[in-house]
Order: C-alpha cells, then structure tokens, then sequence
C-alpha cells in the first residue's frame, strides 16, 4: 500500500529569535519536573543495584526518570555504561569500556522476571571494539528475558553496529517485539551530533527491520539546531523507511561541555509536529518536550497497529 508523504496541515512555524525564557540557566515551565520519590521508585532502584544493572535513565540523565521509576518501568542498559563513541548530545562516559560481562543477560532476565515487567526496553552503550559490535550479548540478553519471563514484551534500542548487517541480523534472529534506533537529528546536524553515525546508515538499519517483518521506532531530538523543513523531510525519510511509531522531544543540555540548546520547542508546537507525523502515516507518534525514546514505551507498544 502506497504511503502518503504529503502532510495535510502546514508546518510549525518556528520563531526567528529566541523568546525570554531561552536566557541559559532558565527552563520553561512546561519543562519542570517533580524529584524521584515513592515506594515504586524506590523499589526499582533495589532491584538495579541489587543486580547490578545500568539504566541509561541514570547514565543519560533522563528527566522522566521519577516519573518513569515511579510507574516501576526503566530503560536497563547492557553491554557496560561506557561508550565507544562521543555524541555531541549524550552524558554517557566515553572511552575504552572495560572487559565484557557475560553475565549480564542473565541478571537482566532475573530483574525482568521479578518485576513481572509486561513491557520492557532494553538499549545498549557503542562497542565498536567488539568485533560483532556486542550484538551476542544482545542477542543472549533477549532470549534470556524470553526464558525467565515469556510473558514480557521486549522492545530494544540498538546501535547501528557501524552498518555490519550481520550482527543486526544477529539481534533481530533472537526476535525482539519491537526494534528501535533512533535517528536523533536531522540530516544536516548528523556531523556535530553524531559525528561517528551516518544518516543513510541509521535509516538502512530501521528499512531492513521492518523488511524482516518487524515492528519498528525511531526517535528525534528538537532544539539542537534543525529547521522546519529539514525535520519534515526527515519525517518523509523515516516513514518511506516503513516505521511504525515515532517519538519526538526537547533536547536538554547534559553540561555545558555538550551542544548548546537551540531553542526551546513549545508544547503547541509538538502537537503540530504529532499531527504531521499521523498524516504522514505513522501508526503512533508520541510528541512532547519531556518525551524520550523510552518514555510511555509500554503504551506505545499497546497503540501500535502490528
């Protein structure tokens, strides 16, 4: 079936300058948000230290991470918390990671089991050392799940494997409910964002999923520097891609060491962003400064047309 890539509303229109609130050191309102607390937080945060888990909720500083703890979902990170590659954008430790924790797919399969998780999402940290790009541990980290808790839906967020289509294939075989890469910016920002990723790479790795059947995702960053017609057009390439769900957020600074804030991104202004993404054909679409990759995954998942 031929999808339209013709939006029927026009686009958000983005003001020249930046209004008041863009001074640095001052966040909008729409962007406050409450201190982790309660006992769903606090019993998700025994149960990682207790297995000996990495959330890229802690590592990438999420804003939602209260929130998120709180309704007892989390993001568990696999293969280390120390990256191999230096995005513009992300607060995640980059170096050489340490030795390989074999053990991990088990531990991460003992957590999802004792939280009887419906939903969970499982990302991973750039080992570009590795000669598979870690695509084992990911594969044994989903079939682990599977065996310790069939009833558990597994979403996952994985790198690109620097295009080795034979370690996607690799994580794919192990048969993830939803394959998720997130694109993160439009083409023209791929140099100072994703110095180390290629754009037509990323959007080959989500084409080949969804060509194997798969359900799949894919996230972008506003406020890092992107105009409106690039972001449609980045719209356009995803869906012509055949993704299914799309999310859409505020980029935050992590320090002063990262990418400056572009802009801040107005909740009205997601909103038209979201209507443009069902037009385009998007089963779901989930558009909001606080939104992330993760964020409301399991509700997702449920929305998605399969």
């Amino acid at each position: 079936m031929p999808v339209n890539l013709q939006p029927a509303v026009p686009l958000p229109v983005v003001p020249n300058g930046p209004p008041d609130h863009t001074l640095p050191g001052r966040k909008p309102p729409w962007l406050k948000v409450k201190l982790p607390a309660g006992p769903g937080y606090t019993r998700l945060r025994t149960l990682v230290d207790e297995h000996h888990l990495h959330t890229v909720c802690e590592s990438a500083r999420c804003p939602n991470l209260g929130e998120c703890w709180g309704r007892g979902t989390a993001t568990v990170m696999i293969l280390g918390d120390v990256c191999t590659r230096s995005c513009g954008f992300c607060h995640i430790a980059t170096g050489r990671p340490p030795v390989l924790d074999l053990d991990e797919p088990r531990r991460v399969a003992q957590a999802a089991a004792k939280l009887h998780l419906k939903h969970m999402v499982i990302t991973s940290v750039n080992r570009d050392e590795l000669a598979d790009g870690g695509s084992a541990i990911w594969a044994d980290t989903i079939r682990a799940v599977r065996q310790a808790s069939p009833a558990t839906h597994i979403e996952v967020l994985i790198p690109d494997f620097c295009g080795h289509w034979v370690d996607l294939d690799r994580v794919l075989a192990a048969k993830p409910d939803i394959l998720n890469h997130n694109m993160e910016t439009v083409a023209s920002q791929y140099r100072r964002v994703r110095p180390q990723a290629k754009y037509a790479r990323s959007l080959e790795l989500l084409r080949r999923a969804k060509d194997q059947g798969f359900t799949t995702k894919t996230g972008l960053m506003l406020g890092i520097g992107e105009h409106p017609d690039e972001l449609l057009q980045a719209l356009k390439d995803i869906r012509a891609a055949g993704v299914d769900i799309l999310t859409l957020g505020q980029y935050l600074q992590p320090t002063r060491d990262h990418l400056p804030i572009d802009r801040w991104v107005t909740p009205e202004e997601f909103a038209r962003w979201k209507t443009l993404g069902l037009d385009l054909g998007f089963s779901v679409v989930e558009s909001g400064p606080l939104v992330r990759s993760s964020y409301h995954a399991d509700e997702q998942a449920a929305s998605a047309r399969f």
